[in-house]
Parts: C-alpha cells; structure tokens; sequence
C-alpha cells in the first residue's frame, strides 16, 4: 500500500517550506518559485494573483492556504509543469487565455510524470487541465467549469490527455466545457467517480484509447454522454448515463471499438441509450436501460456481441438496427414487453421473445413514420409481424427472455 501512495503523492520528508502572501517572505509565487529547490513546498496565502504564465521545472508542491486566486486575465496559460512531481492543491484558478492552436488553458502538463492535482477550482477557463505525454499522474476532487462560451469551436475540454499512460481520474466535476474528460492515445488508465454534466459535446471521449477502464461516473445531460472511437479493451463499470436528449444524441457511442465489456450500467432518459456502429466483441451484461428513446441502435457492422442479463423497461423501442440478419446474441434479458408465459416456473419465459419490432425497422428506414407513434395500425402491424415474420430478422431473437427483472 505504501509503494502505491508513492506512486501518485510526492513525498518530500525534508523539503523547506516557503510562504508567499500577506506579510510573508515572498510577494509573488513566481518569486518562491525561483528561489525554491527540488522537493520544497510553496505555502500560497489568499490573495488574487496576477502573474501571467507561472513556469515550473522543478519538483515541487504548490499549496493553496484559504483558496487563493490564479487570474490568468484571460491571456496567459496561468500553470507549465515541466518537471516530475508536481503538486497542486487548493487553488482557485481562472480565466486562462484562449489559443485553439496551441490549447492553451489553465494548468498544462508537458512530460510530467508523478504529478497530482487535487481540491482545485477552476473557472471560465479554455483548457482547465491539459496532459500531453504524462506518465501517473493523479487529478482528483477538482471542480472543473466554464460559461465563456456558448459553441464547441469557442472551449476546450475541462479535462484533456494526450499520448500518456496510467492517468487517474477521479471524484471531479466538470461542466460547460467541450468535452468533459478527453482520452487520445491514452493506456491503461482509471476514470472513477467523476460527475461530467452539460458540456457541450461529449461527458466523456476516448479516441485510439486502450486498456482504459472508467467505473462510477456520471454523465448527465451532455450533448452525448461518452463516446468510445477506435479503442479497445476498454472497462465501463457501474455508471450512469442519464438525460442525453436530442436528434442525434445518445448515451453511450461504440464506434470502431473491440474486446470490451459494458457491466451494471444505468441508462436511463436519453434519446438513445447506445449506439454501436462497428463494434465487435463487446459484452453487455447486467445493464438497466430505463425510459429511452432507443435502448440500443446497432448497425448491421456490428457483429459477435454479447447482450445477456441486462433489463429493458419502458424504452420506446428496446432495439432497433439497420440491418436485414444480426450476428450478435441476445440472451437471458428482461423485456418489459413480453408477453409470453412460464408455464414450468424457471423464471424464463416458455416462448422466444424478438424485441425488434416492425415499427422499429420502418421508422429506422423512415422517420416520417415516427407520426403513427400510438396509434391502432402500429399495434396492428407489430402483432402481426410477430405472428408471420416477414421484415424483422427471425434469428433477432432472445430465447430465454426473463420474467423477472435482473437484480444485481
């Protein structure tokens, strides 16, 4: 356990301390900067400072004492860590400078290993924390958010990564910016407890991101909750993907991903609660899919995925696909809209149960239809189609539909 603790917190047993503030030795942090060794710690006294980009190349720990203020006046990047082991905690931090070129934001990691940022505020910022080619580095208990602007192509993302291994997300709350958390070529890291709301894009974005595991988020009415692309092997454990609404929007996107496992998640008021488009190999187990548009869209590309023990209850259509045959196995789920029978009372039911629906094949191909939603001939039409196949693929079919719901 201790050699865990040394991974993720610097620890300078006999580090100086220096003060900067109100009648302290140092005015300025860049000051105590400079006159810092490796190892030393920098006690930062309230107060709002203004001292454009603060540069640090060496190891050390950053303490905020009564949440002082970082103001980067809406033109400086306000924090370089450009050396291993830093620390930064208990900060304010706002209003970094603005640079879609060079994504700038408001604290920037360049080839930092062993580095934390934990109990920070960050505010109307571009970036609030960006990582490029980090290696363990902890970001933790942040309050992550930005008003300043109203489109994608004006914020960056609250939390970014880029070419770094083993980062630990964690317990933060991130809001208004692009994307929430960003993962590109990104490895083997752990996204846990993080609340990502109203960003404008994506809660949560992975792009050729592998061996990535994200367990007990939220993702609450973003423009999409999390998008999977070009990844694989990715964990996604136990969260909730909830309020994603709009002509596009889902809860969860899987596209180009393999070999990955989707296990106790909520999906519960979203447009759509997934969408697979070339995705293979990915097991859904145990998931709730309550109150969505569409449970799941899956294109006829996907193929060898596993659905087996998952609950689906008043989502308009549980599944819908843009294929003629599926090659994907549904087995042992809950539908709330069978209606078969348990004659021998082993709790599956005694009739296969085929959860595509002809209404859901025509409005996919048409949806113009979706004005029949309700209506007499729609009943009509899907009653008829499950007694006489002839559109819906016969083999989309689960042959051991649940009585009851999953508990886990």
């Amino acid at each position: 356990m201790f050699r865990l603790v040394l991974l993720f917190f610097p620890l300078f047993l006999f580090s100086n301390v220096l003060k900067v503030g109100k009648n302290e030795q140092y005015k300025t942090i860049k000051e105590a900067v400079a006159a810092a060794k490796s190892g030393d710690s920098i006690l930062v006294y309230a107060g709002i400072y203004k001292e454009g980009n603060i540069n640090i190349t060496k190891p050390l720990s950053l303490i905020g004492i009564g949440l002082p203020v970082l103001d980067g006046e809406m033109k400086y990047e306000i924090l370089s860590f450009r050396a291993n082991q830093i620390r930064l905690k208990g900060f304010r931090i706002i209003n970094s400078g603005e640079d879609d070129v060079l994504n700038i934001g408001a604290v920037r990691l360049y080839d930092s290993h062993f580095s934390t940022i934990e109990d920070n505020i960050f505010e109307n910022n571009y970036f609030g924390i960006y990582i490029q080619r980090g290696y363990r580095c902890l970001i933790q208990n942040n309050k992550i958010t930005s008003t300043r602007a109203k489109s994608q192509e004006r914020t960056g993302d609250g939390i970014h990564a880029w070419v770094s291994e083993e980062i630990w997300i964690k317990n933060n709350y991130i809001e208004g910016h692009k994307d929430g958390i960003y993962l590109e070529k990104v490895i083997g890291s752990y996204i846990y407890g993080n609340h990502s709301k109203k960003n404008l894009r994506y809660g949560l974005h992975f792009m050729f991101a592998n061996d990535n595991v994200y367990v007990k988020n939220i993702f609450d009415n973003n423009n999409a909750g999390v998008a999977v692309m070009y990844s694989n092997n990715v964990g996604m454990v136990g969260n909730q993907f909830i309020n994603n609404w709009g002509d596009a929007n889902y809860g969860l996107l899987l596209k180009d991903i393999n070999f990955s496992k989707i296990k106790n998640n909520k999906f519960s008021n979203n447009t759509t609660a997934i969408f697979l488009d070339s995705a293979t190999k990915i097991d859904f187990y145990n998931n709730d899919f309550e109150n969505n548009g569409w449970g799941m869209k899956i294109n006829s590309n996907c193929m060898e995925n596993k659905i087996i023990n998952n609950n689906f209850v008043n989502n308009t259509f549980d599944v819908s696909t843009t294929g003629s045959a599926t090659m994907n196995d549904f087995k042992k789920n809950y539908w709330d809209k069978y209606e078969g029978y348990d004659l021998d009372k082993d709790k599956i039911g005694d009739i296969p149960f085929h959860p595509l629906s002809l209404y859901a094949v025509l409005v996919e191909n048409n949806p113009a239809v979706m004005l029949l939603f309700r209506t007499f001939f729609v009943d009509l039409l899907d009653r008829t189609e499950r007694i006489i196949p002839s559109i819906t693929p016969v083999n989309f079919v689960d042959e051991q539909p649940l009585m009851n719901k999953v508990t886990t």
